[in-house]
This record gives structure tokens, sequence and C-alpha cells, in this order.
């Protein structure tokens, strides 16, 4: 990367951010020039107190950033996207269950799961984007995709390491990912990709939990024309079991920190900063 990375931290207003997130947004504001991004596509799941608690947090950790993107503020956008994978892509109506019986039947032992759960089998891949139903959820055809591309692999690099995954790979670990949620227009795969090339990042730092889902953002990156940036995926944070920290652990929340008397130097020291 040429001059100074642009980094961003993109937390969702779904609950308190923890220790986990101050430690994700220290080391993504110590890489470059950082940007904030409220990622709030699920209405159903955010909440403004929620939004005004991560500016709150934030700016007491001593961190600043530009005028903050807010997703709920750009569907048009990933409804462009959207409309440039047509192609490519189709209407489903199988829920969890459907997904875990299909998968099943008649196999025995552990069912395959990727990034986002169970790898779905592609029980609705032969319907055409004319049957969509209010309910359904719009997938990529993951095996489409790459034939329209032309490629036998793609990857990214992280802190300057190559990570390759070839086709079979992926179709096989990872499969046909959701791109429109019902209720939302959107997912979180197709929505980060379109932000981050909005927004000019070129350093991806956020934590290992979702390496996985680099490769589908890659593709979808491909798929888009848009720049693939770098990538820093950091360490997690856990609790005294080895847990990762979940936003219901609310004992370990920047704002309980706050009212207890920690210092923003005490909390770098407990993330290990």
């Amino acid at each position: 990367m040429a001059g100074r990375p642009v980094t961003r931290f993109a937390p969702s207003p779904t609950g308190l951010l923890h220790l986990g997130h101050a430690f994700s947004a220290l080391t993504a504001a110590a890489q470059g020039d950082f940007h904030l991004r409220i990622e709030d596509i699920d209405p159903d799941r955010c909440r403004p107190e929620y939004e005004a608690a991560i500016f709150e947090d934030l700016a007491w950790l001593g961190l600043d950033w530009p005028r903050p993107m807010r997703q709920s503020d750009r569907m048009p956008a990933y409804q462009d996207a959207l409309a440039r994978l047509v192609p490519l892509t189709y209407p489903c109506r199988c829920r969890r269950g459907d997904i875990r019986a299909a998968l099943s039947a008649p196999q025995e032992g552990a069912l395959p799961a990727g990034p986002d759960g169970l790898i779905y089998p592609g029980t609705c891949r032969h319907r055409d984007l004319r049957d969509a139903g209010p309910d359904d959820v719009i997938r990529l055809d993951a095996g489409r995709a790459f034939d329209a591309l032309g490629l036998d692999s793609i990857g990214f690099t992280d802190q300057g390491q190559s990570h390759i995954l070839t086709r079979q790979q992926f179709l096989g670990g990872i499969g046909d990912v959701v791109l429109s949620r019902r209720g939302m227009g959107t997912s979180y795969h197709l929505a980060v990709v379109v932000d981050d090339a909005a927004q000019g990042i070129t350093l991806v730092t956020r934590g290992m939990d979702l390496f996985a889902s680099t490769h589908i953002h890659v593709l979808l990156q491909h798929l888009l024309d848009l720049p693939t940036p770098a990538y820093l995926h950091h360490r997690l944070i856990r609790d005294t079991a080895g847990r990762r920290l979940a936003k219901r652990d609310d004992a370990r929340a920047i704002r309980q920190y706050r009212a207890d008397g920690a210092s923003p130097d005490d909390i770098r020291r407990m993330v290990g900063l």
C-alpha cells in the first residue's frame, strides 16, 4: 500500500462496547487514518442508545474520526450492488431447519459448517429471481460466480502473508452465501464490501473470528470490480475461561469500567496494548 493506510472500526449498535471492541478500535486507529462505520442494517436489534454509547466510549478512549458512515443511510448502494449480481443469484425459502434436515439425510456425523453456519446444500438453486417471495432471502450461486470470473482461486494478504482458497475449497467450505436477508435488503457480507470501497479502506483491521468470511468478501470484490484491501485479523480478547467476549457480558463493558473509575490507559493495559 502506498501512503498511510486507511482503516476503520465498524461496530453494530446492538449492545454496549466491551474490552474486545476497545482492542479492535485501538488496533485499527494505530495502523493509519481511522474511520468509523455504524453497521445498523438490522432494525430489530439496533438501538439509538447503543449508537450514542459507541460515540461516547470511543471518544473517551481518545479516538476521533471524520463523519461516520451509517449503513441504514446506504440501502440504495446495496441495492445497486445486488442488481449487478442478479445473473448470479437466486431466491431461497429454506429455513435453518430445512437446511439441517437436507444435510442430515442420508449422511451421518457432523454437519458441514462454514463462516455463516451450516453450508447451504443448494435446494433452491434452480429457482429464478422472478419467483422470489417476500420472505425469501437472496443467495449467491458461488459456482456460477467463479465461472463468471474465470478464476480457479481467490486470495488476500493478512499482515503480508498470502491466503489462497481454491474454487473447490470455497464451494465445499463456504457455499452459496446470503446477499440479502429478510427485512434488511442486504446482508453483512454485501454491505461491508460496498462500504469498505466507499470509505476508501486500504487496511481492514478486525478480529480473527471474521477470517473465514474474508474469502467471501474477496469474491464479492472481484464480482463488483472493487479493490481488495489488505487485512489484519487480530487476536480476540477472552475472559478468564477462554471464551470470546460478547455484548451480553456487561461486566466487561467499557461503560462499566468508566463508571468504576478506570482510565483509558487502564483499558489499554487490560487488553495488552
